[in-house]
């Protein structure tokens, strides 16, 4: 039997030792030693599947490698309900066991399915309550005169910024992940900064 643990953070900045602590202490608890285990660890958001951790995972489940996954809870695959659901279903189809430790419950089967369904749905919800209440106090800080948000022309980050970056060798994706910007907006800043337009 294989075994793969994986962690996930938001940031760079966050601590996975918790999780591990957790995942470690579960898999001493069912006989399983941590050193034979295979780790997948991300720092980054779960808002989609694009995680180079979570690739290699998905590769390994792919190739047969993988038995079971432990998870510290089921979020740390995705806070988005949609690939949540389709990606247990796809690993349970595939006969990989799926455990998350803290929330005890054991992936298996149709009520496994379901049970993850309503999991998943409740981390999505969270995460955009979370975003709400950060709408919500962009809101009370305009109304206090405190949050003037950008001049109308401007940008949300300076495409001069961008194209630096992109002149230093950054791919599209290390610039939108650094800058917290879409894919569309750097092409369109790289544009803007193309030699053509600074003529003009």
């Amino acid at each position: 039997m294989k075994v793969a643990a994986y962690v996930r953070v938001s940031t760079v900045s966050q601590n996975e030792t918790g999780q591990i602590r957790e995942i470690t202490k579960w898999l001493k608890g069912n006989g399983i030693a941590p050193a034979t285990v295979v780790w997948f660890i991300d720092k980054q958001s779960g808002d989609n599947l694009d995680r180079p951790e979570f690739k290699k995972l998905q590769a390994a489940i792919f190739n047969g490698e993988i038995d079971v996954v432990v998870v510290y809870k089921l979020d740390r695959l995705s806070r988005s309900m949609q690939d949540g659901v389709a990606t247990l279903c796809d690993w349970l189809e595939k006969g990989v066991r799926v455990v998350a430790v803290t929330q005890q419950i054991d992936f298996n089967g149709t009520v496994g399915k379901m049970i993850a369904s309503v999991l998943f749905a409740v981390a999505e919800m969270e995460q955009e309550t979370r975003r709400e209440r950060q709408r919500a106090g962009i809101e009370a800080a305009k109304a206090a005169g405190k949050y003037k948000g950008r001049k109308r022309g401007s940008f949300k980050e300076q495409p001069a910024r961008v194209r630096d970056m992109r002149e230093r060798g950054l791919t599209i994706r290390e610039i939108s992940r650094a800058l917290g910007i879409s894919h569309v907006t750097v092409h369109k800043y790289l544009k803007q900064t193309e030699p053509t337009h600074a003529q003009q």
